[in-house]
């Protein structure tokens, strides 16, 4: 998938990830897409959960070993 911008969370935990997440999309314009990549397994349930409660859609994970990559788009 194609991103617009990318948070390197590898290496950080709960919620580091969510957290560099929530200061990059604010970076971005209504329609960008932000990947963040991460290695804590967390990211799977705490992204969705960032998102609905956000208001940004959450446009799924990708899984490659241990690292994920998780794309959001940013609503408003």
């Amino acid at each position: 998938m194609r991103a617009d911008a990318t948070v390197d969370a590898l290496g950080m935990y709960c919620p580091m990830p969510i957290i560099l997440t929530s200061k990059k999309i604010k970076e971005l314009q209504a329609g960008q897409v932000l990947e963040v990549i991460a290695d804590d397994e967390g990211i799977k349930e705490d992204m969705p959960a960032w998102c609905r409660s956000t208001g940004n859609e959450f446009l799924g994970i990708e899984e490659h070993g241990e690292e994920y990559r998780a794309y959001v788009r940013k609503v408003s």
